[in-house]
């Protein structure tokens, strides 16, 4: 319980200082702190002995069997830069090369002499005639890169040995296009790694308010050129805009691999150490998304986001789609009246209505106050729904009741907090294959009650980041960034016609617990994106009017429900592309799991 305890306080002080120094800043500055106290096994991200042994022997059955790893040098730290070299020649895979395009200085010739020294057949150098920056150095790389597949690496920082067979093996098992992985940040040794970065599969959303995706980053060559390489206008922030043109590029296929295979340098130099080390990068990074915004055709503006490193897209409303908020009510007035002065003080998008679906109260009171909206607000319906209480009969009554383009599920027990909620959610419900839109919900308190659903928690979904303090960035900006998530609960659910009806409605054997689960899953797996935003923001009271369902009859109907959940997904419930087989399973923060995976060859 004390070692529990102290994690917590550890992982509290973690995000205090991301909030004030940015995540990058906060590895530069704190990495001594965090790597004496949490005393990270060495080396726990590396595939055993007997794992790289038999990856030698791997031959891939494609003809163009060469991966090219390419690298800009400059003025690279000959220790760097042998560490860097040392770690492509102990490749696993026997088929990789090495392209270095070198624009270093008279006074850094030791760089081109010590990789001339090596005398190795697997290692290109070519050295320009000047600097033209990063991007213009890469592309020049890529020009003589001889396989059909390359990586794009910086020249201060470590492959894991089994960098390239990862590669080479998810390129033959998937014929994917893009592929990239997890990695790890160090400062020393990179055995010792101060902390790892385990990313989502791709999530659109999320790339388009951080760059996630980082290293290691693997395409075909033919996909590079495609897309037009790197753009020097876009310098420090190159590989989040070639990301970004890859994505546009029609019917790529994007892989993950959930495995550590970079390992990133923290230096005074490297954006690894902060954005503040390269202050251009944040502008280059709104320019490169605004760039995206106008090739697709996308009605938005890119922005600063919460965080340094992050960013925001202020998408614009085409139209004026109607919203119904549907809000089930038992009673509970003084709860209820909370909630509907909330909404019409803080929501600024003007096209909505309000529909209470009454459900068998029984205090004079509330049917006063009823009375009492109806003649205040025009645009506010009180609809009558005689059954016993089942949330997705309810709303699926409410929705049959309406005309409206998109439906705002609502608790009675939410309090709006932001003024442009119903706006920013309307604009995310708006694009391209989105059919559902979640808000970030808070305890009382200020603490997190809702930042997205984790399918997998627990066994079978769990509330991502739950207890956080409010304002924090949480695991890599996870609490802070618009993204693409499985599921949102329906405590604060926007969903559009076209997604309800497709899905037919809520599924109404989940009276109570899991339908918002099932719903977002089955709409995902028609093809819709579910998307969170910490944008839109709330306070939960958290089923204050329905009680709760640990004991007698409501705990049977929850274990019930709990099985329809598990019989109807399966194993997959153990498996949200939207997280990481690395992270813990047992707790709601993000943690790294105890147990890494099985490691596979």
């Amino acid at each position: 319980m004390l070692k529990l305890k102290r994690f917590q306080e550890l992982v509290a002080l973690f995000f205090q200082y991301i909030k004030e120094e940015g995540f990058a800043g906060t590895v530069k500055r704190r990495a001594a702190f965090f790597r004496r106290r949490m005393r990270a096994k060495k080396g726990r991200f590396l595939p055993p002995r007997r794992a790289l042994e038999k990856q030698r022997e791997y031959t891939p059955k494609r003809e163009n069997k060469t991966i090219s790893v390419v690298t800009a040098l400059y003025n690279t730290d000959k220790n760097f830069l042998a560490e860097y070299i040392d770690s492509f020649l102990n490749q696993s895979y026997r088929y990789g090369e090495l392209v270095l395009a070198d624009a270093s200085d008279d006074g850094h010739a030791y760089v081109g002499e010590y990789v001339k020294s090596l005398g190795s057949d697997k290692i290109k150098y070519i050295k320009l005639a000047e600097n033209r920056g990063i991007s213009a150095n890469t592309n020049e790389a890529v020009k003589y890169a001889g396989g059909d597949y390359i990586a794009l690496a910086d020249h201060d920082d470590y492959l894991s040995p089994d960098a390239l067979y990862q590669i080479a093996k998810t390129v033959e098992d998937t014929n994917a296009d893009f592929i990239y992985s997890d990695e790890a940040l160090f400062d020393a040794d990179w055995k010792n790694p101060i902390v790892a970065h385990f990313k989502p599969d791709y999530s659109y959303f999320y790339l388009t308010n951080c760059n996630y995706i980082c290293h290691l980053a693997c395409m075909r060559k033919e996909i590079f050129e495609k897309s037009g390489g790197l753009d020097s206008a876009c310098d420090g922030a190159q590989d989040h805009d070639l990301f970004l043109k890859i994505t546009e590029i029609p019917g790529v296929v994007i892989k993950h691999i959930p495995k550590v295979l970079y390992y990133w340098r923290v230096h005074a130099r490297s954006t690894s150490g902060g954005v503040g080390a390269k202050p251009y990068v944040t502008q280059n990074a709104i320019r490169a998304l605004n760039a995206h915004l106008e090739r697709t055709g996308v009605k938005g503006k890119a922005r600063e986001g919460k965080f340094p490193s992050t960013y925001k897209i202020d998408y614009e409303i085409i139209g004026n789609p109607k919203v119904s908020i549907i809000i089930p009510n038992k009673d509970q007035k003084e709860v209820l009246e909370k909630c509907i002065n909330s909404i019409y003080a803080k929501t600024k998008y003007a096209n909505f209505e309000v529909l209470i679906v009454e459900n068998n109260s029984t205090d004079s009171a509330t049917f006063e106050y009823y009375k009492e909206i109806e003649k205040e607000h025009e645009n506010l319906k009180v609809l009558y729904y005689k059954g016993g209480f089942n949330f997705s009969k309810i709303n699926n009554f409410a929705v049959s009741q309406s005309d409206a383009d998109m439906f705002l599920l609502l608790n009675n027990d939410i309090e709006i907090i932001t003024d442009g909620r119903l706006s920013e959610m309307v604009s995310l419900a708006q694009q391209k294959n989105t059919g559902i839109v979640g808000a970030m919900l808070y305890y009382p308190d200020n603490r997190v009650q809702h930042r997205g659903v984790i399918v997998g928690l627990g066994g079978y979904a769990g509330h991502s980041h739950k207890y956080h303090p409010r304002g924090k960035s949480g695991y890599m900006f996870r609490l802070s960034c618009v993204q693409n998530l499985s599921c949102v609960t329906a405590a604060c659910m926007l969903v559009t016609r076209r997604a309800y009806e497709r899905a037919n409605g809520l599924d109404e054997e989940f009276a109570v617990a899991f339908n918002d689960v099932d719903f977002c899953l089955r709409v995902r797996n028609m093809g819709y994106d579910v998307v969170f935003t910490p944008y839109a923001e709330c306070y939960h009271y958290e089923s204050v009017s329905r009680g709760s369902d640990k004991t007698g009859e409501k705990k049977a109907r929850f274990d019930s429900e709990r099985k329809r959940l598990k019989d109807r997904f399966g194993d997959s419930l153990l498996h949200d592309p939207y997280y990481n087989p690395n992270l813990t399973l047992d707790m709601e923060d993000f943690s790294e799991s105890k147990v890494l995976p099985k490691y596979e060859n």
